[in-house]
């Protein structure tokens, strides 16, 4: 059975007698967010580039980010962890989270910091809720069963946190998201297993030890562009347009539905928080989610914006993580290395803003050593 920590009941039976008779959903939130600000404190929450490592934990995150040549970067990052401190947070010892948010338009740096900071505490606030509501016994039932059951806790806590998001984005006072958003990649690892949900085209690949002892990529995600078939059929359904222009060959964009015009600018990704001059024709905030159960063989992942992808392969992306001599610098050369992938591939054509995480699994004594030998890439069906 899920257990809350002392520490999550202690706060919340603090807040429920300084306040009274408050549901339970009220003295979650309450408690979480107390979590939240001990955290803060406690400089357990990482929002800029830099190192997250606890003592007695195997997890590593690196993080970084470089500032492309568009204006001010509208790239956020965030990572919430603790080797005993995440069992404040998520009230378990082995949990950590992850998101990668990539803000577009006037206002898209505010978006994605604000989306940044909203998510996070929120998603833990409905899990809370959620393990508190059903009560349910996850040791009872077959594997499959229990694994089932706690990847739907989640995914039930992130599509119930990524719609208060985006209404709350919506009634914001402090900024015009009106043609202003961000796309979200999180990762929450509780134990073995990994819960990703994505809303926008920010990628998370896998490195996993092959057969032959090689380091392979699996791409966790799908880059929700607005012309993959799902995608594209939803946006019709919703009477918004869907094509490129000319001077953009292959840029796929949802236009809102004017005969006679463009319908005003045109959004290169399928979903996204904020955004609301196009949330009515098909533009959505709901996350794509997707579980994975870590092995031994599972080395690391990457959470990395779109500035990456459009530069380096998957599995460029995982030799270069690999082959780093220091883990904590991973991330860092990683994006150093796309800045110069874009400098040679993209000439003329302004730098993205460029931002990744990598998040390891195993100590660095656990991990196997990487064969330089390619692999051929795997992808998510």
């Amino acid at each position: 059975m899920v257990q809350f920590s002392s520490i999550f009941n202690g706060l919340a039976r603090n807040i429920s007698i300084k306040n009274g008779r408050k549901s339970k959903t009220d003295v979650g939130r309450e408690a979480a967010d107390a979590l939240v600000k001990d955290a803060k404190k406690k400089d357990l929450l990482l929002s800029s580039p830099g190192i997250v490592n606890a003592k007695g934990s195997g997890d590593l995150v690196s993080v970084y980010s470089k500032r492309g040549k568009k204006g001010v970067n509208q790239d956020r990052l965030c990572v919430w962890k603790d080797g005993f401190v995440w069992q404040e947070f998520g009230c378990q010892d082995d949990m950590i989270f992850c998101g990668v948010f990539d803000g577009h338009g006037p206002w898209g740096h505010l978006v994605a910091k604000r989306v940044g900071k909203l998510l996070p505490s929120s998603l833990l606030c409905n899990w809370q809720e959620s393990i508190a509501l059903t009560s349910l016994e996850l040791d009872v039932g077959s594997e499959l069963e229990r694994r089932l059951h706690q990847f739907d806790i989640w995914k039930q806590s992130y599509l119930k946190t990524c719609s208060a998001v985006d209404q709350e984005l919506a009634q914001y006072p402090g900024i015009d998201s009106h043609y202003s958003g961000t796309t979200a990649l999180t990762i929450v690892r509780q134990g073995d297993l990994i819960v990703l949900a994505n809303v926008g085209d920010s990628r998370a690949v896998l490195a996993t030890t092959s057969d032959d002892g090689s380091l392979a990529a699996v791409q966790l995600t799908v880059d929700l562009k607005p012309n993959l078939p799902q995608e594209k059929e939803r946006i019709k359904q919703s009477r918004g347009r869907v094509f490129s222009l000319s001077d953009e060959p292959g840029v796929y964009r949802i236009w809102m539905p004017k005969v006679d015009s463009l319908g005003g600018p045109g959004l290169a990704l399928s979903r996204a928080f904020g955004d609301y001059f196009i949330k009515d024709f098909g533009l959505i905030s709901e996350p794509e989610m997707t579980q994975r159960n870590i092995t031994s063989r599972d080395q690391f992942v990457i959470l990395a914006t779109d500035g990456v992808w459009d530069v380096i392969s998957n599995q460029e992306a995982v030799e270069i993580v690999c082959s780093t001599p220091e883990r904590e610098e991973s991330a860092k050369r990683l994006v150093e290395c796309a800045v110069s992938a874009w400098k040679r591939k993209r000439r003329g054509i302004a730098m993205d803003d460029i931002s990744a995480i990598c998040l390891f699994f195993h100590t660095c004594s656990s991990l196997q050593e990487c064969d330089p030998v390619k692999h051929p890439e795997k992808s998510l069906q």
